[in-house]
This record gives structure tokens, C-alpha cells and sequence, in this order.
């Protein structure tokens, strides 16, 4: 199963680490130094050109950015396909 994180991107659900809202990670030193370290190891993925608000990280140590909330990649996480709501 894969999980669409915006702009016709998906990541493999079994492949998720974890989500992470930006504007809570970004108060700390240790999470901007850790999205700055994989900026520079170009580890991060953008999914569209959009204001990012959250990021998903990968069991590879991949970082892809969305323009999609937490709570609207969890939703989608949690939703079996074929049963969201129009």
C-alpha cells in the first residue's frame, strides 16, 4: 500500500518511520540541524512547489516534503482505499 503525499507523490506505507509536522519540529535546534543535514545530502524530496507543512521520513533516510497536515497524511494512512468519503 502506498500513502499519497500530494502533487501524484506516494511512499510506501511499509516504508514510513514517521510524520512530522513542521512548524513543531522547526522550534528545535536538533530538528532544523537534522533537515539541514539532509538538505546538504540531498536526502530531501520536495513533492510540489507548495509552502511544506509536514515531512515523512523513510526507513532509507529519505525526507519528503508535503504540503499535506500530519493529520491529513495520517488519514490517509488510516483510511483503507476505496472507503474515503467524496
Amino acid at each position: 500500500m502506498f500513502v499519497h503525499i500530494g502533487n501524484g507523490q506516494t511512499v510506501p506505507f511499509d516504508k514510513i518511520i514517521g510524520l512530522f509536522d513542521l512548524d513543531t519540529v522547526s522550534i528545535s535546534a536538533v530538528s532544523r540541524d537534522f533537515l539541514s543535514r539532509g538538505e546538504k545530502e540531498k536526502r530531501v524530496r520536495y513533492s510540489d512547489e507548495d509552502l511544506p507543512r509536514s515531512f515523512v521520513l523513510t526507513e532509507d533516510g529519505g525526507i519528503r516534503l508535503s504540503r499535506i497536515s500530519t493529520v491529513g497524511l495520517k488519514t490517509r494512512i488510516n483510511t483503507p482505499p476505496g472507503t474515503a468519503e467524496e
